[in-house]
């Protein structure tokens, strides 16, 4: 699918731009168990396993909760309880389990973590934990939506003045800058 972007910036915020023109309610892009798992493909979370159904509303699920827990964060309000235990169930996983220390009859060492039994929850729950380090960052880092008129992304702003507009220079950024340009010429004829 060539709706598909990257330019969050993290993990989580590539998952929650799956919700895009969010300026005019919306266009889903996770509508189906294919779409989740080219999704999860793309973000280098390729799970063995086909997700269900299930699957899809879990991810949708989550980031919504993500959505609006980044949005509390950025506007100095608390993160609602729920949307906290959804992130951290998230992040648990259905299996979920510690890394082991294996020692081999060498006495080598080796850590160990054991395989999923459903690899698209683990997957979910890298996302999950991608939030929680997002949400956790002291001071909040800025996250903005993109200035352009019809995108919406969110992005993490890295600048160094933290003044970014744009999701994409190269999408976003060139399409307002022509706009303006547009504009300027139309205005001086």
């Amino acid at each position: 699918m060539s709706d598909w972007v990257r330019d969050g910036g993290r993990l989580c915020l590539d998952l929650v731009n799956t919700l895009r023109d969010r300026y005019r309610g919306g266009r889903e892009l996770l509508v189906s168990p294919d779409l989740l798992a080219e999704w999860l493909r793309e973000v280098g979370l390729g799970a063995d396993g086909q997700p269900s159904e299930a699957h899809v509303a879990s991810a949708v699920e989550l980031r919504e909760a993500i959505d609006r827990a980044v949005r509390a964060r950025a506007e100095g309000a608390a993160i609602a309880g729920a949307d906290v235990e959804l992130i951290n169930e998230a992040a648990r996983g259905e299996n979920r389990e510690a890394v082991q220390l294996r020692v081999g009859r060498d006495g080598s060492v080796a850590a160990f973590r054991p395989e999923p039994r459903d690899p698209v929850r683990a997957a979910l729950a890298a996302v999950a934990v991608d939030a929680i380090e997002l949400l956790a960052t002291e001071p909040f880092p800025r996250v903005a939506v993109c200035a352009f008129h019809r995108c919406g992304l969110r992005f993490l702003d890295t600048s160094p003045a933290r003044n970014r507009q744009w999701c994409s220079m190269a999408r976003c950024g060139n399409r307002a800058k022509a706009r303006q340009h547009y504009a300027r010429r139309k205005a001086g004829a």
